[in-house]
């Protein structure tokens, strides 16, 4: 055996100091043998002495002449390839990546060797998006002409979509690589699901709208592409692409779910926009008579994508118009063909979970302290999780066991809320989007009762709750009851909801004594706003309205230029999450329409943090509410503030928030029951500043007193009804009912 396989079979072997003599005596022996330098100077690389690696191998090439030293240097690569397959093969990734780097010295272009670079950055965790600009791996992708290993362009993108946060960078990659990818299915099978979760998860729409566009490059017109990408453009603030793609996708559509849908998202982008009332409104009334089409059809068996959009197709009627029982008529039969179809294409799930719960009803301890749970995807600085906190805060540990359960859950590092969430409960169950693992994690954790604080705002909550994996299921907070037949029942309140609604409700109502919800309080911060800079005279009257543009109604927002025209010098702030441009030409519009001059407007910018906006609240001398949908957290904000409210009060739930929440903050001003009311109690607001002064007070006062801000008690009525629900549960196998269960019929 020559000296060169004897030092070659201990490099095999990792011994890289006999190695190493071995090959030194090689080199003395045969000094032509340029082989044995090669390995050398990579055992000497793997030892940690890179400096004489590289000299070692510039000895060998030094003398030769150019074409040698091409040659050589071919070999001197391939030999670093080599290698680096070896070392990863044998699960040494930091040793290959090492290789890989003085390979990329030889060969600075080798654009499968930068790929691989990238993918062994990505493992050792040292991987930063510029690395794509600083390894020349984006504009090596460009080249027309290079040889590149399509299972590496894959396997990166992979990577990249699914460990690494959204970055302009890794777009960019998505871009240029799929020329690339041969199979376009594969391509658009990966980036499109990945999509979905920048845009769910990371909240980062605009992105996802990017990667679709990339997708639809490579399948024009496909349209559970342009489905998402509506959404995509919309959720990102792309207002006109929003709508424009919903409409082709009204126009692909051919089956009925598609149309129905696709209609949907038309009223959606039109109403994220805000200042398309007469559009929307045109549009609701197409979308109301697919609706009933595809009713009368009764589609069950329906595939389960289009099934979970029929969770949302009802979202905008109580926006248009305070009809409850037309529109909870409409949603619950939605809601029922949904759930057929959720229970026959998991009738396993769920037979497993009404076995267990009719033996759980059967083996059940009255008063044992109960394991309860809730469900949301807001349990972070969202409406939602402001307001549940407190509840969750004052639970009695010693008679409830709780537990959260975080639906697309991504961890926020930066936000205030998310960990203390995380804190607050005795079992946080970080969860997807994967309906079946978060129905069998709620099962497994064999709960009492499972609170559901999303309804209608997520598809994904509406189908775990359809196979019912608790015994008992309440929806509370996030908006109307869902009209679900597996939810048992819905949290209210005496003001909330009309005396007579149990007769449109399938959910028992369940009405707590005073307040379906109260808090402690908000974080206020530092105001930003100021008259002067708005060019508003210290003396003047000023009216606010903060909304996203879902509630810009159009015959309220003429109620409240009616008001402005009745108030001398009063201006009208408006603010909220919509398109600007559109937002102002629609009041604009109407402002010229009632007699009023359009330069007593102002528009406002969103606010980037919560108690900066409380705190801007105080700018307001009255805020004018929304109708037929009032505004929720809002409300709270503009009472806990200490502002006048003036709010039109209607039948359907989304129209009486700020009904119950005045009535427990103990204020009967501002309270209309028509729209000449709202009017008056407008004018007269703007007119009396006494009579703002006097609210003003009672207001403030009420922090120490009402319901609506007593937090520890509406926690002790939440967990009687609890209570209550689990005694009722109980009783009724042996057909018993209890005297306070009755009580709490509606």
């Amino acid at each position: 055996m020559s000296d060169f396989d004897r030092a070659h079979q201990a490099f095999l072997a990792n011994n890289y100091v006999q190695a190493i003599y071995l090959y030194e005596q090689a080199i003395t022996t045969d000094p032509t043998d340029k082989r044995a330098y090669w390995f050398l100077g990579m055992a000497l690389l793997l030892q940690g002495q890179e400096a004489e690696a590289q000299m070692t191998w510039l000895t060998a090439m030094a003398e030769g002449e150019s074409s040698d030293v091409e040659a050589w240097t071919a070999e001197l690569a391939q030999a670093l390839e080599a290698e680096a397959a070896r070392q990863y093969s044998q699960g040494q990734v930091s040793q290959a990546w090492l290789l890989r780097q003085h390979l990329r010295e030889v060969y600075p272009s080798d654009i499968n060797n930068l790929l691989h670079i990238a993918i062994l950055a990505l493992q050792l965790e040292r991987f930063e998006p510029e690395l794509l600009q600083e390894l020349g791996i984006l504009e090596g992708l460009r080249l027309p002409d290079a040889q590149i290993d399509e299972s590496l362009v894959f396997h990166l993108l992979s990577q990249l979509l699914d460990q690494v946060w959204p970055h302009p960078l890794i777009v960019e990659y998505a871009d240029v690589s799929s020329r690339h990818i041969a199979d376009p299915d594969v391509y658009v099978d990966l980036v499109s699901t990945s999509a979905l979760k920048y845009a769910y998860f990371y909240r980062q729409a605009g992105a996802a709208a990017l990667l679709t566009e990339f997708c639809l490059r490579l399948q024009p017109d496909t349209l559970s592409l342009l489905v998402e990408l509506a959404a995509f453009y919309q959720n990102s603030r792309q207002y006109e692409k929003g709508i424009a793609t919903a409409r082709r996708c009204l126009e692909l559509a051919t089956e009925l779910p598609d149309q129905v849908f696709a209609s949907y998202l038309i009223i959606r982008g039109l109403m994220t926009a805000g200042g398309y009332w007469s559009e929307a409104l045109a549009m609701q009334t197409e979308h109301e008579v697919l609706i009933q089409k595809l009713l009368a059809a009764r589609p069950v068996p329906l595939d389960l994508v289009r099934n979970a959009r029929l969770n949302v197709v009802s979202f905008f009627f109580p926006y248009f118009r305070d009809e409850a029982r037309r529109n909870r008529m409409l949603q619950e039969q939605l809601f029922e063909i949904s759930c057929a179809n959720m229970q026959f294409h998991n009738q396993s799930y769920w037979e497993k979970y009404q076995h267990r719960h009719a033996t759980k009803r059967l083996n059940a301890d009255r008063d044992r302290p109960l394991r309860i749970g809730y469900v949301s995807h807001c349990f972070y600085e969202h409406s939602v999780g402001w307001l549940a906190r407190w509840l969750m805060q004052y639970h009695d540990r010693s008679q409830f066991e709780l537990y959260l359960y975080f639906l697309s859950y991504k961890a926020m590092p930066q936000d205030s809320l998310q960990p203390y969430y995380m804190q607050l409960a005795d079992q946080a169950r970080t969860c997807g989007a994967d309906r079946i693992e978060i129905a069998e994690t709620i099962f497994n954790d064999d709960l009492d009762i499972l609170i559901d604080l999303d309804s209608v705002t997520l598809d994904v909550t509406c189908n775990v709750l359809s196979l019912k994996p608790a015994p008992i299921q309440v929806t509370w907070l996030g908006w109307d009851a869902i009209g679900l037949p597996t939810v048992d029942y819905f949290i209210a309140d005496p003001y909330v909801l009309p005396d007579n609604a149990q007769e449109y409700y399938s959910e028992k109502i369940w009405r707590l004594p005073q307040t379906y919800l109260a808090i402690d309080g908000f974080e206020v911060g530092i105001p930003t706003l100021r008259r002067d800079e708005l060019e508003i005279p210290t003396e003047a009257v000023i009216f606010f309205s903060g909304q996203r543009g879902y509630k810009r109604h159009g015959e309220t927002a003429r109620l409240q230029m009616q008001i402005i025209k009745q108030v001398p010098n009063s201006y009208f702030l408006i603010k909220g999450l919509a398109d600007q441009a559109a937002v102002q030409d629609f009041f604009e519009q109407l402002a010229q329409e009632e007699g009023v001059d359009p330069g007593r407007l102002r528009f406002l910018p969103e606010t980037p943090l919560e108690a900066m906006h409380r705190a801007n609240l105080q700018i307001a001398d009255v805020v004018l509410d929304t109708f037929p949908y009032n505004g929720a957290t809002t409300t709270m904000e503009t009472l806990w503030m200490g502002i006048p409210l003036v709010t039109r009060v209607g039948e359907q739930f989304a129209a009486r928030n700020s009904y119950t929440m005045l009535k427990n903050a103990g204020i009967e001003a501002g309270i209309a029951w028509t729209d000449a009311e709202y009017v008056e109690w407008g004018v007269r607001f703007g007119t009396d500043p006494e009579l703002r002064q006097q609210v003003h007070w009672q207001l403030l006062r009420s922090r120490q007193t009402a319901p609506l801000w007593n937090a520890k008690q509406f926690t002790r009525d939440m967990e009687n009804a609890y209570r209550q629900m689990w005694h009722r549960f109980v009783e009724e196998s042996h057909g018993q009912e209890s005297e306070g269960d009755r009580r709490n019929d509606s």
